[in-house]
């Protein structure tokens, strides 16, 4: 099984924005920028991530993108589905009833044994995934990883946050 490489960089942008401080948030063109990637192709993922309220998207000059929900309530499923979508990547054409050699439908009355076991695969590949949260890759990145690659990230989304400016209605009056 192969993912499209939009979900690793949906998985690194999630990451990335889990650094943002309140409610700031990073341009997407910022995000593309740091990844070497193409920004129209970056924006079609981070649209997915929208959709899916892993991440919300905020307008205007200084809007941009943050997660949605605390990165301990994102799962790495909840990324990989928005980014490819609910269906299981193994679909069975039930191609033993096709072709020369099919018998007639009431031979085929137990399910195709490699449907049973890709689902099966599947099943334990979503567990995995579900079971890992999105804070837990942002600590062990912070914790594993070559402490300079830690700074200049952190350093990249201090430089790269935008604040968000609260209206008069959104601030609190002592």
């Amino acid at each position: 099984m192969k993912l499209g490489d939009g979900v690793e960089a949906a998985i690194h942008c999630a990451a990335m924005l889990a650094g943002v401080d309140g409610d700031g948030t990073l341009p997407a063109n910022a995000m593309a920028e740091a990844f070497g990637l193409s920004p129209s192709y970056l924006l079609k993922h981070l649209k997915a991530l929208t959709a899916a309220k892993v991440l919300e998207s905020l307008p205007g000059p200084s809007g941009g993108y943050r997660l949605a929900k605390p990165a301990e309530q994102i799962t790495l499923l909840d990324i990989v589905l928005a980014v490819e979508g609910r269906e299981p990547a193994f679909r069975c054409g039930e191609i033993r009833q096709k072709g020369k050699y099919a018998l007639d439908p009431s031979a085929y009355v137990k399910p195709c044994g490699i449907n049973v076991a890709m689902l099966k695969a599947e099943r334990a590949y979503r567990a995995a995934l579900a079971g890992t949260k999105l804070s837990d890759i942002v600590s062990d990145f912070s914790e594993n990883t070559d402490q300079r690659i830690v700074a200049a990230s952190c350093a990249f989304v201090a430089l790269n946050q935008r604040p968000q400016k609260r209206t008069i209605n959104e601030r609190k009056i002592p």
